[in-house]
Formats: C-alpha cells, structure tokens, sequence
C-alpha cells in the first residue's frame, strides 16, 4: 500500500524538465489550452470594444457632418470666393466698410441686448408670482407656458399687429371714442415694436428654467427667513436669487443668441427701417443677389452667436450651472 508521501507524489507530479518556451502551447487548468507568455485575455478584449465603440458613434457624427457642418462649411468658402473675381478678403472689406452693416449689426446687438434685459426682468418677475404667490389657476398658467415655447415667433408677432396695428383694435377703439380718422399706435413697426414683440415671444424661454429651479428650492430657508423677520424683498434678495441664478444665466443666454438670429419677428412686423443681420443677409441674398456679402454677414453671425455660446459655457462652469 503507498504511503501518504507516494500518494502525494502521483497526484501532483513535479516537472521533469525545463519550463515550457515562450510561444509553446501548455495544457492549464480544467485541461483549458493555453499559451505561454500570452498576455491576459482583457488586454486583448480592449480593442474589438473600442472599434464597436467608434462604429456606433460614426453614423450620426457622418449625417451631422453632411447635413450640419458642410452646409456651414460651403458658406465660409463662398465669403472666401467672390463670384465676379478678386482677392479672398474683398468680399469682407468691402462689406465691413459699408454703412449698412454697420447698422444692421449695431441694431441688431442693441434689440438682442434690450430683449434679454427686458425678458430677464420680466420672466424673474412672473416666475416668482407663479411660484410663489397661490391664487387659482397657477398650475394651469405653468403648463401654458410650456406649450407657449412651441408658438411660432411669427404668430405672436401677428396677434400683436391685431392688437396694435395700424387698423389693429387699438386703434379701432381710439377712432370709435374720438373721431378721429387715424389712431395714435404706431409704434410697432418702429423699433420699439420690434422689442415688444421678442420681449412678448421670448420671455417664456427664461421663465422655464426658472420655474424649474424654483421647484427645487427648499421651502425651510424661505420658512426661517420669514420666521426671522425678513421681508419679502429681502428673502427674494438674499435667499431664492442666489439659487436662481444658474437658470437666469442659461434662459438669458439663450434669449440672447436667439435674439440675434430672430427673422420671423422683424420681417412680420413691417419695420422697413428696421434692419439686423439676418434681415440684411436674406436682402443681400435674395433681393440683392450678391451671394458673397450674404455669404460674409452670415459668417459675423455665426461668429457672434458660438462666441456668445462659448462665453456662456464658461460663466455657466463659473456660477455652478
């Protein structure tokens, strides 16, 4: 009978010769063959992962490419190009030199910037009566607001041109009372107008957010302040502008940039001497024909509008947003 030593010896045999080379297949555990100095399995596995990777991300990259940035990319070459000949940079001179852009941009930067002001102060102002102030119909009002961001820029502009046109009920009323043959609104097809209406249109695009941040809000720190002795305008100071700031800096960044490539607006309300980039690209392009100095003012807009994006993203990343 074999001892406990012998037993042991014929279970695990011990190697008679040199180790295997590198490259040599080996028979591992469970009779599984494996190689020598092969790297682990993982290492391996790391790479067909990466290629599914990129193959799932190519496809939609490839449409964007082909219905976004060659369209843009086909603008820029053609402000580069100009159809009667001449240097890559005459279409920019000569365009930066005429005083119809100049206005046109510094139009369009004083309506984008008093829309936003005139947005923020406002949407603030009714988010916090929504928000905070009950009275029937607050729920219904919030819910109005969301299917208001869906309008068209247009309808508004035309439900305002009903209200104060120049055969608007405004002045259907004021003709009536007076008898008198014209009414004294005309002001929408000034500029003034134009700001009305994309105040009246895009004010909604800062109260969502903020309704939305205002949902958020611990209700105690408004509790305690109260409990404190803070008055309304205090707590609404110290207490929920603090934590609404992130929303306002989104909502009026991107009234802001909506602001300067709003078309819809301008163009409905009739104001001739009302002119902003994208009015003067579609005068340029289609009135004009003169496709490079379209070409050249949709650039600037571009320009404008990734810079503005790009400065948002930076305080946004700086306020917390």
């Amino acid at each position: 009978m074999p001892d406990a030593s012998g037993r042991a010896a014929t279970q695990n045999p011990a190697p008679a010769g040199p180790s295997a080379p590198v490259g040599v297949a080996v028979v591992g555990r469970a009779g599984v063959p494996a190689v020598a100095g092969a790297a682990p399995r993982g290492l391996w596995g790391a790479a067909p992962q990466g290629v599914r990777r990129a193959l799932w991300v190519l496809p939609p990259v490839a449409v964007l490419a082909l219905v976004f940035l060659y369209p843009l990319a086909l603008v820029v070459q053609q402000s580069f190009t100009p159809e009667n000949g001449g240097g890559a940079f005459d279409a920019y001179a000569s365009v930066f030199a005429s005083a119809s852009f100049r206005e046109a941009l510094g139009t369009t930067v004083w309506l984008a910037v008093g829309a936003t002001a005139g947005c923020l102060l406002l949407g603030f102002t009714l988010a916090l009566i929504i928000a905070f102030v009950p009275f029937p119909g607050a729920k219904a009002v919030a819910r109005f607001i969301d299917v208001f961001l869906s309008f068209p820029s247009f309808l508004i502009t035309l439900a305002l041109l009903f209200i104060y046109g120049t055969v608007g009920m405004a002045n259907g009323v004021w003709t009536d009372l007076f008898g008198v043959a014209e009414g004294p609104f005309r002001f929408l097809t000034t500029p003034w107008g134009v700001l009305l209406a994309e105040i009246t249109y895009f004010t909604p695009f800062v109260m969502r957010p903020l309704l939305a941040a205002f949902s958020q809000l611990d209700t105690a720190q408004l509790e305690v302040a109260a409990g404190l002795g803070a008055r309304p305008a205090r707590i609404v100071r110290q207490v929920i502008l603090p934590e609404s700031l992130p929303a306002l800096a989104a909502g009026g960044s991107l009234v802001l940039v909506m602001c300067l490539n709003e078309f819809g607006i301008v163009l409905f309300t009739g104001a001739k001497d009302v002119t902003t980039l994208p009015m003067l690209i579609y005068g340029k392009a289609i009135l004009e024909s003169d496709y490079a100095a379209a070409c050249v003012v949709a650039v600037v807009n571009i320009a404008i509008s990734v810079g503005l994006f790009g400065l948002y993203r930076v305080v946004g990343k700086r306020a917390g947003a």
